[in-house]
Order: structure tokens, then sequence, then C-alpha cells
């Protein structure tokens, strides 16, 4: 095992309960807006067309598509259009009341908490995520990840989108770090195994579905206790 200095956790999917917490709030809006009425037969609809459509603009703002404002401008017209919804009767606080719920969720991945209180005695801590800086920003506050890490470099604030090797050259000059000093710990094959490899910087796949990639990262894991035993 080489010697770290700096461990880059992405947030959603990783740490951050995205599912859970998205599914909470879907639930509460399916219900407090009474969306059967205007359209939507079942929760388990709106939550199909959701999940349907919201994974179609994220693969758009990565590519640089679509931008923040007009995905969250066109994310529940186009979800009520695929459940069947009413498009004209989507509330004027839809999309702002679905943020604010959701970024309040506390729901993070088993151990989270446990591993970064951990880790944080024996490295710097840090996030690099895809995520908007006020959604995330509120994420990691409600769910008291916020405590633990050092720096949080977003898409936002860079202006650079993981894969894009310059989210990552950003985090390693604001650290004064060079990659072979650094771990990058995540979900998503792409975003952050493909990310980092591509910045030098060595990889740990989290993978508790077990899912086949055709990427050979550094290490790979199903559950973060297994950070124990790397780190």
């Amino acid at each position: 095992m080489k010697t770290y200095q700096h461990l880059f956790f992405d947030l959603d999917h990783t740490l951050w309960d995205y599912d859970r917490n998205v599914s909470e709030s879907l639930q509460e809006l399916y219900e407090i807006y009474t969306l059967k009425e205007l359209g939507i037969p079942t929760f388990e609809k709106f939550f199909e067309a959701f999940h349907a459509v919201n994974f179609k603009l994220w693969d758009w703002y990565n590519i640089g598509k679509i931008d923040k404002i007009n995905l969250r401008k066109e994310r529940f017209p186009m979800i009520f259009s695929h459940a069947g919804g009413r498009v004209d009767a989507i509330p004027l606080e839809f999309e702002e009341d679905f943020m604010h719920r959701t970024s309040s969720k506390p729901h993070v991945f088993p151990y989270s908490k446990e591993i970064l209180t951990y880790l944080k005695e024996k490295y710097r801590v840090h996030v690099i995520t895809n995520g908007f800086n006020e959604s995330q920003a509120k994420k990691m506050k409600s769910s008291g990840l916020d405590v633990f890490f050092e720096l949080v470099v977003t898409s936002e604030t860079t202006g650079h989108k993981k894969p894009d090797v310059r989210i990552f050259e950003y985090a390693l000059t604001e650290l004064k770090t060079h990659p072979e000093h650094c771990l990058m710990i995540g979900d998503n094959p792409n975003s952050d195994i493909l990310g980092a490899q591509q910045a030098q910087i060595d990889q740990v796949y989290f993978n508790p579905e077990g899912k086949t990639i055709a990427l050979t990262p550094t290490y790979e894991i199903r559950h973060l206790r297994e950070l124990e035993q790397l780190l």
C-alpha cells in the first residue's frame, strides 16, 4: 500500500444516500401536492419517471449539453410529461421544494461517519463532487458529514466536471500536493474512477452491488468498512 496524504471522496451514492433521500422526498411531494389529481396515477409511476428523466438530464449536464439553470427548469416538466401528468399544472415552487426537501435529508451509507472518523485521524479528507454548491453544502450539513472535510471541490466552483482532469488538478493545486499522494474514493466508474485515472490518482471503486465494469481500479470495495483494511 502506498502512503497517501489526501483522500478525495465522491458525495452522492458514495457517502450521502442519494436514492433513499430522493425517494423519501418524492413520496412527500407526491402526497403534499396530490399528484394523483394532476394526472400521475401512482407514486411508483412518478418515481419511475423521475429516475428516467433525472439521470438523462445529469448525463447531459456532465457532457455540457445542459446547464444548471435549464436542468432545474426542465426537470419536472419532463418528469410530469413522462408520467402522463399535467405539465401545465405543476406548482411554481415544486422544483425549489424538491431541492430543499431532498438536500435536507440526513441519510448516509452504512458506516460513513465511522470510517470518516477513523480516516480523519490519519489523512486529510476532502470531497470532489459534480453537484451544485448550495445543494451539496446543505446535504453535508444536514447529514453531519460537513465536519469531516477540509476541502470541498464542486463542478460549479471549478467550471469542470468529473471525469475532466481539470477538476482534480484544481484540488491538487489548492492542496499544494501531487497525484501520487492522493486517493479517490467513489461509486461512478466514469466520473470517479476514469477521472482519477486520467489525473494519475489512485482510486477505490465503491461497488456495493458488485457491478462489472470495463475499467480496472486500483482497489475495489463492497462496503465502506473495508477502507479500514486498505487504509
